[in-house]
């Protein structure tokens, strides 16, 4: 699939809503999907992350790298 053509807003409530992209029902993971924060499986509570994108990893590392950070610093 060519990740430069944004896929339609119906295709994307598909991915979103298809039980197959939810690892334990919370985390979504779907290579198809190019975003790197879809709305959550109740859209109105938020986004969350596409954990089979690559930057997400890099994300989630920064995100923890700073929390430990402010928390030695706290302490």
């Amino acid at each position: 699939m060519n990740t430069d053509i944004e896929p339609s807003q119906e295709t994307q409530n598909e991915w979103n809503n298809d039980p197959d992209n939810w690892i334990w029902g919370f985390l979504y993971y779907n290579p198809k999907d190019s975003r790197l924060f879809p709305p959550k499986r109740i859209k109105e509570l938020g986004w969350t992350i596409n954990f089979a994108n690559p930057n997400s990893v890099f994300l989630v590392i920064i995100f923890i790298t700073i929390l430990l950070i402010i928390g030695e610093s706290t302490t």
